[in-house]
């Protein structure tokens, strides 16, 4: 009775919203969670989104329902996400584009930070510079070496303007004071056609999109983005490695839900997402897509958006990149 009474009287000496969001995660949750992937079906966001929900669903006790939004580089998927009831039962998978790039360069109908409340990083998985087979180089300093001697010669293609295999040659750029036409296409797997056709001779990509192209040897590989090198390319450097400075970037995935969840349901499911990342099978499930588990605090994720943002948002800025919302 006594212990009754303490814990009773310790409650409501929290504030209301605290309390109520107390009383909510000790039931939470009592029916299916709609968990939002801001591109179409199939893919490899979708595929991290589908491969995490169904694990996830089972440490939770209740099923995900996962319904792809795409369209408008995500913008309809987070309209829709910070519109839904800040109670845990919509949640949206950000990634580096809703909350990151287009953030940097473009005017978007919603706020990736205030507008959102972080709940945890899933994983990303690093960028690779390649070059088209003919290209004579085999590594960053003689593919340098290469851009100064053919002076506006070369051109790399993007997944499209303002995409982070954009922005990701224009840090380069920024830093070994080169210049490359840019050639946007609308997706990664026109970009990589023209690659290995030498219509253009270098680019970016998220590491998952070139393994094939890299393991037929139709494109090389000179460095990765990350602070370490990949499992599955060892012998291939990190840009940080190499003195190349603000290339910790990569493609990430993480989840996040409208602005306001109480904080005890952000604790739940970060920790029971933090269940999933850790399990041996899940790591190598995402393997497939060269993605990494990194599992992160709320906190920690919500300051990792704002770095990401503030990164790619000096990118742009110095090198003039503002798109059309």
């Amino acid at each position: 009775m006594l212990r009754r009474q303490l814990l009773k009287s310790s409650v409501l000496a929290w504030p209301l919203p605290y309390a109520a969001g107390l009383a909510h995660a000790q039931t939470y949750p009592t029916k299916p969670i709609r968990y939002i992937v801001p591109v179409a079906a199939g893919g490899g966001s979708d595929m991290v989104g589908r491969t995490v929900t169904e694990r996830w669903g089972r440490v939770l006790g209740q099923s995900f329902i996962v319904d792809n939004q795409g369209g408008g580089g995500g913008v309809i998927a987070c309209q829709n996400t910070i519109k839904a009831a800040p109670d845990g039962y919509t949640l949206m998978q950000g990634y580096v584009a809703t909350h990151g790039t287009s953030p940097a360069t473009r005017k978007l109908p919603y706020d990736a930070v205030k507008d959102f409340t972080p709940i945890g990083m899933i994983g990303g998985t690093p960028n690779v510079l390649v070059v088209t087979a003919s290209l004579p180089v085999n590594s960053v300093k003689e593919f340098v070496a290469y851009l100064k001697k053919n002076p506006g010669k070369l051109s790399y293609g993007s997944a499209g303007p303002g995409s982070l295999t954009h922005l990701t040659m224009e840090l380069f750029k920024l830093q070994v004071d080169s210049f490359m036409l840019h050639i946007p296409y609308r997706g990664i797997a026109p970009a990589f056609t023209d690659l290995i056709g030498g219509q253009t001779q270098a680019m970016f990509p998220g590491l998952a999109a070139a393994v094939p192209h890299i393991k037929s040897g139709r494109v090389r590989p000179l460095a990765v983005t990350g602070t370490q090198r990949h499992p599955q390319f060892k012998d291939v450097p990190t840009l940080i490695e190499l003195g190349y400075k603000g290339f910790d970037a990569m493609q990430w995935y993480g989840v996040v839900g409208p602005a306001g969840l109480p904080a005890p349901v952000v604790k739940h499911l970060n920790e029971t997402l933090a269940q999933v990342l850790g399990a041996p099978d899940f790591r190598e499930k995402l393997s497939v897509e060269a993605v990494e588990p990194l599992s992160m605090s709320p906190d920690k994720f919500g300051k990792f958006i704002i770095a990401d943002i503030a990164r790619w948002t000096q990118v742009a800025k110095e090198r003039k990149i503002q798109l059309d919302s």
